[in-house]
């Protein structure tokens, strides 16, 4: 028995192919299109219980559709898939009422439950309207498979006033993606305040966040809002949770409980009405293994975990970061700039201990104080100091033989480039990740896509296997059939 009709709309016929055949698989009614009109007929006439619809279409954009959609047909659940795998794409599918974002190239599997998920949960995403004004570049940039995800979770949270916790190392952007939080949430017509825990005196701290009464300690000459005063009807972000004085988080756990804080020195409750965000570069589970977090505020700030991925783990971003720098520092008057593909790769090979802020950093000396207009990759070497890039890796083609020739012949390249000196640190990472994607490819390859069987080559659990073709950024080839 049909499970429901769905409407499929992308001008890519091989794409209409295949979901054709797998919703069919799934038990579904799929009906295709490959223009914008055909589908708004078939939902002005009552047709569909899902559109799955592409962003660019020959005749109309999505993006212009879908309100009209959602004010016929309020109901009616709109799955967007898109190749221009940006956060402005995924932010503009749910602030038009989008039911899911799905970036190009995606798991069947994966479109397939959300399918189900869609008829399960009718009219679940509310239509607002757009910020007033967007900025004139992306405020979080690439299209890495990390990055989609993180795309994704994003536009879900501007949807929701749920707590936030975002964890990263230092550098990879937790402040920037809590402002996106706020910018593009129910709060932003509200204040964003944000507080750093590990730059404030520890015995500052309650009073920087709670405020304080005329007298309430010597120095205390006035009455001083605080920083949950100063974010009423908007967004608080505590930036490195994890040096919170242990006083301060019993106080800030009431606020989360009750919803009411007193200030320092005060006696009359008052009531507050934030939204928290939460950021730390620490481990926070290890800190309360060792009693310097409280458990109880943990939970109740981990409601979404949000993990931003440190730069050698979206090394296929730098790319679009680096030239995205490049613009930003010609408005700012260094100049146009070039840069060179050699010069690109160059980068890719660093190790980026101080991830996209040490980038930025690097692309801004690179465009200030040199007057070439084409970065080449000689200078990028002379900037960062040495002919080769400390802790960085020559790329490998894929490679012939057995798993341990390949990896003998991996050592011999590391200790022939090194000599009797010691290797850059976390030589076995590098040496895994070397042979782990040709080995990875192959094994695909050998399977035409098929992720099932190749698992089962490896020896691997399938979903481990996703895990690493999203990790290694493996182009899989998805026959109709797998």
């Amino acid at each position: 028995m049909a499970r429901g009709t769905i409407l499929i709309a992308d001008d890519d016929s091989a794409i209409r192919t295949v979901l054709n055949q797998a919703l069919a698989r799934a038990g579904y009614i799929p009906r295709a299109t490959s223009n914008a009109a055909t589908l708004w007929r078939w939902v002005a006439q009552g047709e569909g219980d899902v559109v799955i619809t592409d962003v660019v279409m020959p005749d109309e954009n999505a993006f212009d559709l879908i309100p009209r959609i959602k004010k016929a047909r309020p109901e009616l659940p709109i799955i967007v898939m898109s190749a221009q795998n940006t956060l402005m794409t995924a932010l503009s599918a749910a602030e038009k009422g989008a039911f899911e974002y799905l970036p190009k190239p995606f798991d069947l599997n994966e479109l397939v439950s959300v399918v189900g998920r869609a008829l399960s949960e009718p009219g679940r995403r509310a239509v607002r309207s757009a910020p007033e004004s967007e900025p004139e570049d992306l405020p979080l940039i690439g299209r890495s498979p990390a990055m989609q995800e993180i795309y994704r979770i994003i536009a879900r949270l501007t949807q929701t006033d749920l707590t936030v916790m975002i964890s990263g190392e230092s550098g990879t952007g937790k402040e920037l993606v809590a402002r996106i939080l706020h910018d593009h949430g129910r709060r932003r017509s509200g204040p964003f305040v944000a507080i750093n825990m590990a730059a404030i005196p520890r015995e500052l701290i309650e009073s920087e966040l709670f405020g304080h009464e005329k007298g309430a300690f010597t120095g205390a000459h006035t009455r001083m809002q605080g920083r949950f005063e100063q974010a009423e009807g908007g967004t608080l972000f505590l930036d490195e949770i994890g040096d919170m004085p242990m006083e301060a988080q019993t106080r800030l756990l009431r606020v989360l409980q009750e919803g009411e804080y007193t200030t320092v020195g005060g006696r009359i409750p008052l009531r507050t009405d934030v939204r928290i965000i939460a950021a730390t570069h620490r481990e926070l589970k290890s800190q309360i293994q060792q009693g310097l977090f409280r458990e109880d505020l943990f939970y109740r700030l981990n409601v979404v975990p949000l993990r931003l991925p440190p730069l050698r783990e979206r090394l296929g971003d730098i790319d679009d970061l680096v030239r995205h720098f490049l613009r930003s520092a010609a408005r700012n008057g260094y100049g146009q700039k070039a840069i060179e593909t050699a010069a690109i790769e160059r980068l890719k090979r660093h190790a980026w201990p101080g991830n996209v802020r040490e980038l930025e950093n690097v692309v801004r000396r690179l465009a200030a104080l040199y007057p070439q207009d084409a970065i080449t990759a000689e200078i990028v070497d002379s900037e960062l100091g040495q002919g080769l890039i400390a802790g960085s890796v020559e790329p490998e083609p894929a490679e012939n033989g057995s798993l341990s020739e390949i990896v003998e012949r991996h050592l011999g390249r590391y200790f022939a480039r090194y000599g009797r000196e010691l290797p850059p640190p976390g030589l076995y990472d590098r040496v895994i990740r070397a042979v782990e994607q040709p080995l990875i490819a192959a094994a695909l390859a050998a399977t035409r896509g098929n992720q099932v069987r190749a698992a089962e080559l490896l020896g691997l659990n399938r979903n481990t296997l996703r895990s690493r073709i999203k990790e290694l950024d493996i182009q899989v080839f998805r026959s109709p059939g797998s």
